[in-house]
């Protein structure tokens, strides 16, 4: 079974190992002799063998330990985004894609020699202690993360729901290190939140990811504001990682007509490329929609915004996206470890790239990361009576949120010549 996704993008291989599966890429066939590769694995052997025989250590110079730190060296040098993946670290690969996993609830990205925060999940102990995007990992239960690795990281971050474990961040906005203690949960993503609709007809609502659910999730929001006469849509992907490409062609596909190009991905060869069309049996939804965007929305939600604003069918509101265009395929290899490879990029249906470019948003509306912090725990917190009983619970009063006003406006702008409809039953704010 294939996943694609932006960020990971799923090809297991069951039965053929990295040869095959470059053969199949160049268009030659695996048996073919290909004399430049074999002198060089003999120059690998040559050099194992000799560090083998010589390193002062024996127990580090073990076979099985040499090829696995030769093979982390190897991916690592190519790209930030490919890596050698163990045993465990695939296992835990396959838990993501299932939307459950052990952990504290960050998404991290080696960058400029750091491991660095992407975003934090939705209603999780990393969100809920007010962890923040941009954040370094400087430890993990007293390891000091000197050589920079999200493998490392992830591995050391995991472990048994209700275990602790304790992390230092270097947090660049107050330039000062900040400690957490945080218990680990069995972190179960959701991707569709906070749906909700005004007396005007303005719907909103939030995905913090894409997953293998966020496509049926989303179908189902946008049925649930339609019974309340929706005229706009305020579609919220802040702060959102990224994940299945899949599941952003079918958030898309409900704004598309059938057969139309949504995305495109693109690898070595002219033959690797891979479109991405509507599919849809329902009638095009035309209401105007504004994606909220800013410097956490990376991958997956890239090619949403992208292709929405690349197509004319919404405009973007807040601050440039995080530039993340790279499909990565996970294939699997022997004794249930495997690579993740960097195989193509993606672009939206006008040829755009948006790898370290990013998509800049029409209306540029900014946010201070202390508002922003403080908007992500009102957005994970509705439980919260009201304004009162939020300060008292966090210490501080519900900030505005100016990005999402400000695209209410746009909206409002545009639905001034449209006639206006019947009173929202059951609208709420």
């Amino acid at each position: 079974m294939l996943k694609r996704l932006s960020a990971i993008l799923v090809a297991v291989a069951l039965g053929f190992g990295l040869a095959h599966f470059a053969a199949r890429q160049l268009g030659a066939p695996s048996w073919w002799p290909n004399r430049e590769r074999d002198r060089n694995v003999r120059y690998f052997r040559d050099v194992l063998d000799t560090v083998k025989q010589y390193y002062v250590d024996e127990k580090k110079a073990d076979y099985d330990a040499l090829t696995r730190a030769a093979l982390r060296g190897m991916l690592s040098e190519l790209d930030p985004h490919s890596e050698f993946l163990d045993a465990e670290a695939y296992s835990q690969t396959e838990e993501e894609l299932n939307n459950e996993f052990n952990g504290v609830g960050i998404q991290v990205e080696e960058r400029d020699g750091h491991i660095v925060v992407i975003t934090t999940i939705a209603d999780t102990p990393a969100e809920r202690a007010g962890i923040r995007r941009g954040d370094r990992i400087v430890s993990i239960d007293s390891k000091t993360i000197d050589d920079p690795s999200t493998e490392k990281a992830v591995r050391l971050i995991r472990g048994e729901p209700g275990s602790e474990v304790k992390m230092v961040f270097y947090r660049p906005s107050i330039d000062r290190e900040v400690t957490y203690l945080l218990k680990r949960e069995r972190i179960r993503l959701r991707s569709v939140r906070n749906t909700e609709i005004s007396a005007d007809g303005i719907g909103y609502l939030q995905i913090t990811q894409f997953s293998e659910r966020t496509g049926d999730e989303f179908d189902a929001a946008l049925k649930e504001l339609e019974k309340h006469d929706l005229r706009a849509l305020v579609l919220d992907l802040r702060n959102n990682p990224g994940g299945l490409v899949d599941a952003a062609v079918d958030v898309c596909d409900q704004f598309f007509a059938k057969g139309e190009l949504i995305a495109y991905t693109q690898g070595r060869t002219p033959e690797s490329r891979e479109e991405f069309r509507a599919e849809n049996n329902h009638p095009r939804r035309t209401y105007p929609i504004a994606v909220l965007v800013n410097g956490g929305t990376a991958s997956a939600a890239e090619i949403v915004s992208g292709a929405l604003k690349d197509t004319k069918r919404a405009v973007i509101v807040g601050e440039k996206t995080f530039g993340k265009g790279s499909v990565q395929s996970i294939i699997e290899m022997q004794n249930g470890e495997g690579i993740r490879l960097t195989t193509a990029r993606y672009y939206t249906p006008s040829g755009i790239t948006i790898h370290e470019k990013g998509i800049q948003p029409q209306v540029e509306i900014e946010m201070s990361a202390d508002d922003e912090a403080r908007l992500r725990i009102q957005q994970s917190r509705t439980d919260l009576a009201g304004e009162t009983e939020f300060k008292e619970r966090f210490g501080f009063p519900p900030v505005e949120d100016t990005q999402r006003n400000a695209a209410e406006e746009v909206l409002r702008g545009v639905l001034i010549a449209r006639p206006a409809p019947a009173a929202a039953a059951g609208a709420k704010r």
